[in-house]
């Protein structure tokens, strides 16, 4: 049965150099670049073998062998895989799930990144030769090393087939992957700033030490405590490594016997009852539109995502600036303003987002301007208490209540500054978006550099035109305590204005390109 599995796989890898042309060219290409790793990984790994400095030449193997550990781990969760060997569709052959998991254990040991791990882990062993009983752990920990990661990358693989079959499922995965990349910014922003040619040994031992004792470090770390001689430390470690190999097989098993007897998961139709906001709000134009915008910002991806990124995107700069040594008084001031610009931004381009639904909007001679007031309603319902409560918030941790006015006019002026130029620039340069229904990580390859301009100049803009507010706000911390009046009565004016403007401008535009926007929504749709 192994060499009927191990045939299946061979034949499955040559028929990938039977697609079109083009594909196996970027096919090739993505062999001459994997090939050229391994090569020079071997080579490092080889000199490394005369590296003096075995403490360093340990810390910098673990570091490095747990991230490829735990991309084996997480790519195929984040971002999921076409998985042709799932155990679902052998579930009709009677095989014991036992076997079939031995199978395709062995199996999934035929492919590329098991290919360049298997080298690079008998590379390693040139690396630990030191003496016999560190290359004998060395050996033993290469064996372990390749199927505890193809073992790990085939239950990320199986569990992503298992659970992520629906379209919401994998958009919600995408965006748990997307917050686990933000939360690791900040970690990679710190080892930046590390000055490593005085401290990078320090900082690689302090990581090495709690690195090494997990799953994700204990198989790489093993010969290296061998080769300094703690011999404790490197059988214990070893006993982890073989754990997690035997866990992880566990989990496998398990995981095949689960998969067998049980259907590939179907997305579910929810059964909604009553008008939701559609009865919540006035039965009008506008009242209708913001309510099918208030449903689309609660149910479509597309908005879940800038709604996550918007508070993410202040932590990241204030994490940024405060390694920097900026001062965190000052620093106090920044996610507001920041939250506010980016909230306003993103309707920069929401007709775009409608697609073909357009055309109710079109063909039922809706008023610009309620279509312009009905899209901006989520973003005012949820910008307005956020400036409200951001501002206390804000002036607490500053540790100066005086300024609690002039950072809720420069909020108040970068969110409706921005809702109002979005109004307009969302009818008058709308760029191919992301479909209703599609994944919120794809993007259209027919955008081109129009989406990059546009989106450059609306940002520019709202900037543009609430800089005289953050001027007044600037000055009245650096200079007068007076500026700071200015600056909340300026935002609120420049504010008001931009919004009633954008409205009633992008109103007029909707109105005269509608043919053209129908043209658009049908050529994109």
């Amino acid at each position: 049965m192994v060499a009927q599995f191990l045939g299946l796989k061979l034949r499955l890898l040559v028929n990938i150099f039977r697609r079109s042309p083009w594909q196996i060219f970027g096919l090739i290409v993505g062999l001459i670049y994997g090939l050229g790793f391994t090569f020079i990984a071997v080579i490092l790994l080889f000199v490394a073998r005369f590296v003096t400095d075995v403490a360093l030449l340990h810390s910098i193997i673990v570091v490095f062998g747990a991230a490829v550990f735990a991309g084996f781990l997480l790519l195929p969760l984040v971002f999921g895989v076409d998985d042709t060997l799932d155990p679902r569709r052998f579930a009709l052959y009677g095989i014991d799930s036992n076997r079939l998991a031995g199978g395709l254990a062995i199996a999934a040991l035929l492919g590329i990144p098991s290919f360049v791990l298997s080298i690079c882990a008998l590379a390693s062993i040139i690396t630990w030769s030191r003496d016999g009983f560190t290359m004998v752990l060395a050996v033993v920990c290469a064996i372990v090393l390749v199927p505890t990661c193809v073992l790990g990358a085939r239950v990320m693989t199986s569990v992503a087939a298992f659970t992520l079959a629906t379209r919401r499922a994998r958009d919600f995965a995408g965006v748990i992957g997307v917050l686990a990349i933000v939360m690791i910014s900040p970690v990679v922003i710190m080892l930046v700033s590390v000055d490593w040619a005085h401290e990078g040994v320090r900082v690689l031992s302090g990581i090495v030490k709690w690195l090494g004792w997990t799953p994700l470090g204990a198989v790489f770390s093993v010969p290296g405590e061998a080769a300094q001689g703690h011999w404790g430390a490197a059988l214990l470690k070893l006993l982890i490594a073989l754990a997690t190999l035997g866990l992880l097989w566990l989990a496998w098993r398990a995981l095949v016997a689960k998969m067998l007897v049980t259907p590939q998961r179907e997305a579910e139709a929810r059964a909604y009852t009553g008008l939701g906001w559609f009865g919540r709000l006035p039965h009008r134009p506008a009242g209708a539109i913001a309510a099918r915008s208030l449903t689309y910002w609660g149910r479509d991806v597309r908005y879940w995502v800038s709604l996550v990124m918007i508070p993410l995107v202040p932590v990241l700069m204030v994490i940024a600036l405060l390694i920097a040594g900026v001062e965190s008084h000052y620093v106090a001031l920044l996610p507001l303003p920041v939250m506010c610009l980016f909230l306003g931004w993103t309707m920069h381009n929401d007709v775009a987002y409608d697609s073909t639904a357009i055309w109710l909007h079109i063909v039922s001679g809706t008023h610009g301007a309620a279509d312009r007031f009905g899209r901006l309603f989520p973003v005012l319902l949820i910008g307005i208490p956020l400036v409200v409560v951001g501002s206390f918030i804000t002036a607490a941790v500053y540790g100066d209540w005086a300024v609690l006015g002039a950072v809720a006019g420069v909020g108040c002026a970068l969110l409706l500054v921005g809702a109002g130029l979005s109004s307009v620039s969302s009818a008058l340069f709308p760029y191919p978006a992301t479909k209703p229904g599609q994944s919120a990580f794809t993007q259209p390859q027919t955008s081109g550099g129009s989406a990059a301009l546009v989106q450059s100049v609306s940002f520019l803009a709202i900037l543009l035109v609430s800089s005289p507010v953050i001027v007044f706000m600037l000055l009245g911390i650096l200079l007068d305590p007076m500026w700071l009046t200015w600056a909340f009565v300026s935002g609120i004016v420049i504010g008001v204005a931009a919004v009633w403007a954008g409205i009633y401008v992008g109103g007029i535009v909707f109105e005269r390109r509608a043919p053209k926007l129908m043209a658009f929504a049908t050529r994109n749709g």
